[in-house]
């Protein structure tokens, strides 16, 4: 917990490029993603995958993925420390053989601000890096107050078009994320929040941009990957 709070003194949760600051995002040229996948039926051998997207054509021009012996044990709410040092080891390994195709911003299939001590994983994998981070689930994560009751159902059926949202306001009045429909072909949300060097606004419309699915594109091919 030292350890997590020592971290989380270092987000920052707001734009800090000048391309986040663009309407059209002109500037970016590179969207990464990353995840860990677990085999099956073994959760001590994974497989850590980057990809790196042109954008906004969201083209592949990179992707490692490396299996991966994973000893830490878990803990609920501290997953990040059992997945994310293989996460920097990649983006690390990027930087030294491809420097030139470093992401701009990650894309980080989990959570960021949206988790028990406002610190999940892609508010780590933000400050270990010092790259801008966005964290996108799947399912919400009970935390502050929130909870997948009928209210929160009824919300979602309400989300007709693809980009609509709605924000995620815990009991103790922060707002932690947003709730957002990706695709017009799909009624199940994402749950985008912010990870690290990234506003929530901005967070949501990248993550829009980068949805030609569901899923976004970075976290999509990634999984493809796997």
């Amino acid at each position: 917990r030292r350890e997590q709070a020592r971290l989380k003194a270092g987000v920052v949760e707001e734009d800090t490029e000048q391309w986040q600051k663009d309407p059209r995002f002109t500037g970016l040229e590179r969207v990464g993603g990353v995840d860990l996948s677990y085999s099956k039926g073994d959760d001590s051998s994974a497989c850590a995958s980057l990809v790196v997207l042109s954008f906004p054509a969201l083209e592949v021009l990179y992707q490692d993925c490396r299996m991966v012996a994973v000893t830490a044990p878990y803990v609920a709410g501290f997953l990040a420390f059992r997945e994310v040092p293989f996460l920097v080891e990649a983006v690390q390994r990027l930087q030294q053989e491809k420097p030139q195709l470093q992401p701009q911003v990650l894309l980080v299939d989990g959570n960021g601000l949206l988790h028990p001590r406002g610190f999940g994983i892609a508010c780590h994998l933000g400050v270990l890096t010092d790259l801008p981070c966005i964290g996108v689930a799947k399912n919400l994560l009970q935390v502050d107050g929130l909870v997948r009751d009928e209210l929160h159902r009824e919300q979602i059926r309400s989300l007709q078009r693809s980009g609509e949202t709605f924000p995620l306001t815990g009991t103790s009045g922060k707002v932690l994320g947003m709730v957002l429909r990706s695709s017009n072909n799909s009624s199940k949300p994402l749950y985008v929040s912010v990870g690290h060097r990234v506003s929530l606004d901005t967070a949501v419309r990248l993550v829009r941009a980068c949805c030609r699915f569901r899923i976004p594109e970075p976290i999509r091919q990634v999984r493809h990957r796997e």
